[in-house]
C-alpha cells in the first residue's frame, strides 16, 4: 500500500509540474502580447501629434532632448554653409547647465538694441564686432522673427529660440569675417554661445509677470 501511496503521490506531483510549465509560455507570450500593445498605443499617439511634438500641444518642456536635438539640426539647416550641428549641439548642451544662472542675469536692453540696429539695420560704422555684440544681435533678430511668427523652421520652444539665434549668429559671424569686421579674438563659437545666453535669459524674461510672452518682449525692444 505504502508503494502504491508513493508512486500516486509522485504521479500527482509530475501532472501538477506539468501545468506549471505549461502555463509559463502562456505568461510569458500575455506579457508580450501586452508589451506589444503598450508600444503601439504610444507609437499611435506619438504620430497623431506630429512625431516631435507633445500630444498635449503647447511648449515643450524645458529638458526635453529630442527639443534641442531639434534646435541644432534646424540651426545647421538654417545657417546653411556656416552651420555646424555637432558645434550647435555642444553649446546648447553647455546652456543648459547655466540656466539656473542666466534666470537670474538682467539684459541690457539699450545695448541690445543698438548692436541689432548696427548689425542688422542702416547705423553700420564699420566697427569691428566682438562675441557679445554679434551674439546680443543675433538674439535681438531670432525676438523679431519669433513674434512676427517666422520661426526659421524652429519649434515654438525654449531650444527652438536658442537654435534660432545661434544660427543668425553664425550667418553674421561669416558675413562680418568676410567683410573684415570681426574683432581680434572672437570666434563663431563664442559668438554663438553668447547668442544662446542673451536668448536665453530673454525667454526667461518672456515668462516673466506681465510680459506678454515673445510678443510682449519684442514690443518692449523694438520701439
Amino acid at each position: 500500500m505504502d508503494k502504491l501511496a508513493n508512486i500516486a503521490s509522485q504521479k500527482a506531483q509530475e501532472y501538477l509540474n506539468k501545468d506549471d510549465d505549461d502555463s509559463k509560455p502562456q505568461q510569458s507570450q500575455s506579457q508580450s502580447q501586452s508589451q506589444r500593445q503598450q508600444q503601439q498605443q504610444q507609437q499611435q499617439g506619438y504620430e497623431a501629434h506630429g512625431g516631435n511634438y507633445p500630444a498635449a500641444g503647447g511648449f515643450l518642456r524645458d529638458d526635453d532632448d529630442d527639443d534641442y536635438r531639434h534646435a541644432a539640426s534646424e540651426a545647421s539647416r538654417r545657417a546653411g554653409s556656416s552651420g555646424d550641428t555637432d558645434l550647435f549641439s555642444t553649446v546648447l548642451g553647455a546652456l543648459t547647465q547655466k540656466k539656473g544662472q542666466l534666470q537670474k542675469e538682467d539684459i541690457d536692453e539699450d545695448d541690445a538694441v543698438k548692436k541689432h540696429k548696427k548689425f542688422f539695420g542702416d547705423d553700420d560704422d564699420d566697427e569691428e564686432a566682438d562675441d557679445k555684440g554679434l551674439g546680443a544681435a543675433a538674439a535681438m533678430q531670432a525676438l523679431k522673427m519669433f513674434s512676427s511668427g517666422d520661426t526659421g523652421g524652429q519649434k515654438q520652444s525654449q531650444g527652438g529660440f536658442m537654435g534660432l539665434a545661434m544660427a543668425e549668429a553664425s550667418r553674421l559671424f561669416d558675413q562680418r569675417q568676410s567683410q573684415g569686421k570681426v574683432a581680434e579674438g572672437t570666434s563663431k563659437e563664442s559668438a554663438i554661445q553668447q547668442a544662446g545666453e542673451m536668448a536665453l535669459k530673454m525667454y526667461f524674461k518672456s515668462q516673466g509677470e506681465q510680459q506678454g510672452g515673445f510678443m510682449g518682449l519684442a514690443s518692449k525692444f523694438m520701439k
